[in-house]
């Protein structure tokens, strides 16, 4: 089960990558959502799945060199306290996570494919955020899963999902948790921020599976 942590900390949190999301999908002034994103690799290729892992490449480029700073408008409204790199980063890392959910055939303004895509933020960890919900990462496919889950299954899930982000460096304040957090890209190093983001990739191309 997920470790308990400081309840305060779970909402604003999740309202931050919430508000990330949805500008991920959405876009930021001068920067196209993640739907013109996949639209843009997916005329470069002659399927939609050759266009992924260059598009995760390019994405992994942009995180490490986190110069994207400048183009996130309006991150001021931010809910949660992150510092403008770790939410410039982040965005990269949503908006990508949503370009290939868009690219194998996902409704990425759908609450469930949201969920999903936050829990690719647990990388390796996804196996144990979906478990401490109750459901399983089989030959099922997760979305179809996730996608039954009542309003309240989904709240539960989004619950976990901070629950392990939050637990993942057992800081106790949110201003801590927003300058030492690597799973958000954090401030370390470019050279962790592009392997984050490979993680991040190849963890939404195993829980979004093309539909056909």
């Amino acid at each position: 089960m997920t470790p308990p942590v400081n309840s305060k900390l779970l909402q604003p949190l999740l309202q931050g990558l919430e508000w990330l999301y949805d500008r991920a999908v959405a876009g930021v002034p001068a920067v196209g959502g993640a739907s013109d994103l996949a639209a843009r690799y997916k005329r470069q290729f002659a399927a939609p799945e050759e266009a992924i892992d260059p598009l995760i490449k390019w994405q992994m480029a942009k995180a490490g060199t986190a110069s994207f700073v400048a183009s996130l408008g309006g991150v001021v409204t931010l809910p949660v306290a992150l510092p403008a790199n770790v939410a410039s980063v982040t965005y990269i890392q949503l908006r990508m996570i949503a370009a290939i959910a868009h690219l194998r055939g996902h409704d990425i303004e759908s609450d469930p494919v949201r969920s999903l895509a936050l829990a690719c933020l647990c990388g390796a960890r996804v196996t144990d955020v979906i478990k401490d919900v109750g459901l399983r990462l089989g030959t099922q496919m997760a979305h179809e899963v996730v996608k039954r889950l009542s309003g309240d299954g989904l709240k539960q899930l989004n619950r976990a999902i901070v629950c392990r982000l939050a637990t993942v460096t057992g800081t106790s304040t949110s201003v801590n948790m927003a300058k030492l957090m690597p799973v958000l890209g954090g401030v370390v190093s470019g050279g962790i921020d592009a392997a984050l983001t490979r993680g991040y990739g190849a963890t939404a191309k195993r829980l979004f599976l093309p539909i056909t």
